[in-house]
């Protein structure tokens, strides 16, 4: 009679770990840029990133890691200091998607930097290297089975409309674009046309809605959905595309407090998704 009572609630708790938020079952992987928490060290932007409804990560290399552990997010850390983050993560019950963005000098330092994000499995390197860095870092990506995804800035940066970034990614499959969506509206360009652009190549995005109604005519990060990315329609056209990866939240705005609006840019995001 017991193992009869066991069984269903065995099977009942499986289904509650099982859960997954909508967007997860297709493969995306929404998450939040530690940029976001630029002003608090590592160990605190995980604790908001989880209480945002968020089970993903991506680091960037200056930020304090804290936690009782010295030193930065950079890629050159000692061992025993990578064993630390990777503890870090694991105890807050959250996942690295990935690292960025992130430039190195030299070959050498990019193999430091691929065996690094081998150690931690980080899956995505997000950068905006110099253009003759190309043809090592597509061989150290196709080596190590690590992506490598060229961000995008604001105009008048070098990888700032996707043709710029077409141009130098070639025919690596571990090599492709992280579209920052709300850059593209602050150099004037449409998100959807722009994610078009790079269908077949699109392996990471940082995402944001952004809107221009500040004093001194700037755009600003707002909630999900209330700007100017169209955020239904860029859903829509990663649905698509059939797109697969991470989603970073990247809000740089009200830095001091920003959590709640990531939270409900989260939850508005999920709606639109789901369509309800």
């Amino acid at each position: 009679m017991k193992k009869l009572l066991i069984l269903p609630a065995l099977l009942l708790l499986g289904n509650v770990f099982a859960q997954k938020n909508p967007e997860e079952k297709a493969g995306w992987r929404l998450g939040a840029q530690a940029y976001s928490f630029r002003l608090f060290p590592f160990s605190e932007a995980l604790r908001k990133i989880d209480s945002c409804g968020l089970k993903y990560v991506e680091a960037f290399p200056g930020q304090t890691i804290g936690g009782g552990i010295d030193g930065k997010m950079d890629f050159k850390m000692s061992p025993a200091t990578r064993d630390a983050v990777k503890k870090m993560i694991k105890d807050k019950g959250l996942t690295i998607s990935a690292y960025g963005v992130v430039n190195a000098p030299t070959e050498d330092d990019w193999k430091q930097l691929f065996e690094f994000a081998k150690d931690l499995g980080i899956p995505n390197i997000n950068t905006e290297p110099n253009k003759n860095q190309m043809p090592y870092i597509i061989r150290l990506a196709d080596e190590y089975k690590i992506n490598v995804a060229i961000h995008n800035h604001p105009k008048p940066t070098k990888y700032w409309h996707p043709d710029s970034v077409l141009a130098v990614i070639g025919n690596s499959k571990y090599v492709g674009a992280c579209a920052d969506i709300g850059h593209w509206v602050r150099s004037g360009l449409n998100p959807v046309e722009c994610l078009k652009k790079y269908e077949g190549h699109l392996i990471g995005l940082h995402f944001k809605d952004v809107k221009k109604d500040t004093p001194d005519g700037k755009y600003h990060d707002v909630i999900w959905g209330t700007g100017d990315c169209n955020i239904p329609a860029v859903l829509a056209e990663l649905k698509r595309q059939k797109y697969k990866g991470p989603l970073s939240a990247e809000y740089e705005y009200h830095w001091e407090n920003n959590g709640p609006e990531i939270a409900e840019s989260a939850k508005a995001f999920r709606k639109m998704y789901s369509g309800k």
